[in-house]
């Protein structure tokens, strides 16, 4: 190994001195002479948490999710815990997905836990994130676990760890237990030893007092009740919400549910579809051949956690159509905020929060229905610290993410797929009522509120280089930044970073009003934005485009979206 870094090589020589099982130690000789370039991603950092929590490959190593990395983990979380809570009791709920490992991964963590005197509320079944949110309050735990790895390829898992609040950990918190996991440099630091007795299961009765608080969020009983028996299809693409989410449509009073069965059961291995992300639509394939069958009118599918949810609907020409995330963002901030203005219930202490490379139309909506509206970082975790920070002041409405995140509400503290997919269903159910489709709906915004439309670019690379790769690439952004793209000139540069937010043409710099982070925004002089944010938890970069123009007839809607798109693929084109 004289060729790796000598950091990397003394990371590889503690876990083969370490007390680790004999089988991961001939793995990695094995590696250290057939693939030595493996074994330095395996092991040149340790996971940290980022906007996704812990989260990576499965496989040996310090950078890796693996069995000793997820022990390492829970045991800085429960230093921290006992920490911050001495001499109370302290309860931890853990969930998984089904995800490869993931009884491995939860029960891993459940036992170094009660090892360390905590005591654990584990699911008897496989639950959605947003279920172990609210289980978290429900419970009074300090703290939740979730095994996960969201939407990611089947090589991949996660551990997201959330807080008393039921919301994934956020600043000092997400630091303070990284710091704690640092402490731990040996595996003989991690207590392993079991106390079954601290053990406790929740039982499948949960469900119905989750049900019933996602029953509450319901506006329109009379529009579901005339439209009952709507053709809806729904698919877990393998994952945890395959119970949850058509109990949620019956809890509503939907009553023609058809599930996409070659994808009911859950499997770890995503059988049926390149990446089990309903944003891509070949994750949707089956679906939508299953709502043709059936002539539906909504599509849904949830990601294999559950807590994103994506919707396909028919459109004017027969067609069905992949709603966007911020397209379904915008029919349920809208519906939201015309339900609520109806039922006299805007006071002026609601509010809204969206993130800042969500659709901007959000936050016109909001304005137009004299709601406050918080934009905040991205990752649902920092939608959840200003429902905290407002909790027993104000009333949340609703908020969201492009990434086909929204939550309603605020029992659960997490993006919640099951109760999205039931309020999809009753938005449309209400207009439906009205003999409105949804792109009329979307079209009467956009004429009241201007015509956005975005797209996204997702760049991987691989390894160290890869990581290094995209730490130049933003730096290049803030040293040179271009001075024009797609043909129009950058008038505003926000460098949330630096916390900086710079006019161009004058050259005047003004601080931003926000938390740092690597993310850097362009404002062109035609009115488009550009976002990049790489990744925190892997080497990606995402590269977030909007573009939008007024709307004059709400008939031209086809015809203006045609030159938007236009405008959104030069955008493409120029970071391809």
């Amino acid at each position: 190994m004289s060729s790796i870094d000598p950091a990397i090589e003394s990371k590889v020589q503690k876990w083969l001195d370490g007390n680790i099982d004999a089988e991961t130690k001939e793995a990695i000789k094995k590696l250290k002479v057939e693939n030595p370039t493996e074994l330095v991603d395996s092991f040149y950092q340790d996971l940290e948490f980022g906007t996704g929590g812990l989260r990576g490959l499965m496989g040996i190593g310090t950078n890796r999710m693996n069995v000793y990395t997820v022990g390492m983990a829970t045991q800085g979380l429960a230093n921290y815990l006992l920490k911050c809570f001495p001499n109370e009791e302290i309860k931890v709920a853990i969930t998984h997905d089904s995800r490869i490992n993931n009884t491995l991964f939860a029960r891993t963590t459940a036992d170094v836990l009660t090892a360390n005197g905590i005591t654990v509320l584990y699911f008897r079944e496989m639950r959605p994130t947003p279920m172990l949110s609210f289980a978290v309050r429900h419970f009074g735990c300090k703290s939740g676990v979730m095994i996960t790895a969201s939407h990611n390829p089947k090589e991949y898992n996660g551990y997201k760890a959330y807080w008393d609040d039921g919301a994934q950990v956020v600043a000092p918190h997400d630091t303070n237990i990284i710091n704690e996991v640092k402490k731990i440099t040996s595996f003989d630091q991690v207590i392993w030893n079991k106390n079954d007795e601290l053990l406790h299961y929740i039982e499948e009765g949960f469900d119905q007092i989750y049900l019933d608080k996602v029953k509450e969020l319901s506006l329109s009983p009379n529009a579901i009740q005339a439209n009952k028996s709507m053709p809806i299809v729904f698919s877990p693409i393998h994952g945890a919400s395959g119970k949850m989410v058509p109990d949620a449509l019956r809890a509503f009073g939907f009553d023609n549910i058809h599930v996409v069965q070659e994808q009911i059961k859950p499997d770890g291995t995503f059988p049926t579809v390149i990446y089990p992300n309903p944003e891509e639509a070949e994750a949707l394939t089956l679906s939508v051949e299953l709502g043709k069958r059936v002539n539906a009118d909504l599509v849904l599918a949830c990601d294999p956690d559950g807590d994103r949810y994506a919707a396909v609907v028919p459109n004017e020409f027969g067609e069905y159509e992949l709603l966007n995330g911020n397209q379904t963002g915008t029919l349920l901030t809208y519906y939201l905020l015309s339900r609520w203005k109806e039922a006299g219930k805007l006071d002026g202490r609601q509010f809204m929060v969206n993130t800042i490379v969500t659709t901007e139309l959000i936050n016109r909506l909001a304005e137009g229905f004299g709601v406050k509206c918080f934009n905040v970082l991205t990752g649902f975790k920092n939608i959840a610290a200003i429902i905290r920070e407002l909790e027993g002041k104000e009333t949340f409405i609703g908020g969201g993410e492009e990434s086909y995140g929204y939550l309603v509400g605020d029992f659960v503290r997490d993006k919640d797929g099951v109760s999205a997919c039931a309020m999809v269903a009753e938005s449309i159910a209400y207009y439906k009522t009205q003999g409105k489709n949804v792109f009329q709906v979307l079209a009467e915004v956009y004429h009241q509120f201007g015509f956005y439309k975005e797209s996204l670019i997702s760049v991987t690379k691989k390894g160290k280089d890869g990581a290094e790769q995209i730490q130049k690439l933003m730096a290049d952004f803030r040293t040179n930044p271009p001075a024009a793209m797609n043909g129009s000139p950058v008038e505003r540069i926000v460098d949330v970073k630096n916390s900086t937010v710079t006019d161009v043409k004058s050259g005047k710099v003004e601080q931003l009003d926000l938390d740092k982070s690597n993310v850097m925004q362009f404002y062109l002089e035609d009115g488009s934005k550009i976002s990049a944010r790489p990744s925190g938890t892997e080497p990606k970069i995402k590269y977030y485009f909007s573009v939008n123009t007024p709307l004059s007839n709400e008939g031209d809607y086809r015809k203006v979206e045609k030159e938007l798109t236009e405008k959104l693929e030069g955008l493409r084109a120029y970071f391809s």
